[in-house]
């Protein structure tokens, strides 16, 4: 197990990126790799709510964790700091081992002034399995679309 550390600047408040840390609409837009469409089955965003996300590969013969071209994972929010910080316990749901167990994903925001916002995501517990450097670029797309719907919602 590994841990992976992404950050970004953003040039929206820290409130706004919190909302949209919060908002099923704006995970099921944002918190999606390139190349893959989202599905938000399930999405209660309070301390201790759960959740549950479908990932889709666009090109039918990828290999997805859970099924044929799709990872699926679930998950629980643990702890919720109003503009400040949004942990969750997420696990894939697949038959492989090697993929199997909690990954904790911490997001933390700081401000910096003029309505900016410093954006790191950990995840703590990623399964060697899963490449580092994946799990990285997916992140870094994830906050690039994170950006865009927080800086084209804050026009």
């Amino acid at each position: 197990m590994y841990t992976t550390r992404v950050s970004r600047r953003i040039q929206a408040s820290p409130e706004r990126v919190y909302h949209a840390l919060l908002d099923r609409a704006a995970v099921a837009a944002w918190r999606v790799p390139d190349g893959m469409t989202s599905e938000v089955h399930a999405f209660e965003p309070r301390e201790g709510g759960r959740f549950r996300v479908s990932l889709t590969y666009d090109a039918p013969d990828a290999q997805g964790k859970t099924v044929a071209n799709t990872d699926t994972y679930h998950g629980r929010f643990t702890r919720l700091t109003d503009g400040e910080e949004v942990v969750e316990v997420v696990e894939f749901e697949t038959p492989d081992p090697l993929l199997a167990g909690a990954i904790t994903m911490t997001t933390t925001l700081h401000a910096v002034g003029d309505g900016t916002t410093d954006v790191t995501i950990t995840h703590t517990g990623m399964p060697d399995a899963i490449p580092a450097a994946d799990n990285e670029l997916g992140t870094r797309m994830a906050l690039d679309k994170l950006a865009a719907w927080v800086e084209g919602a804050a026009s």
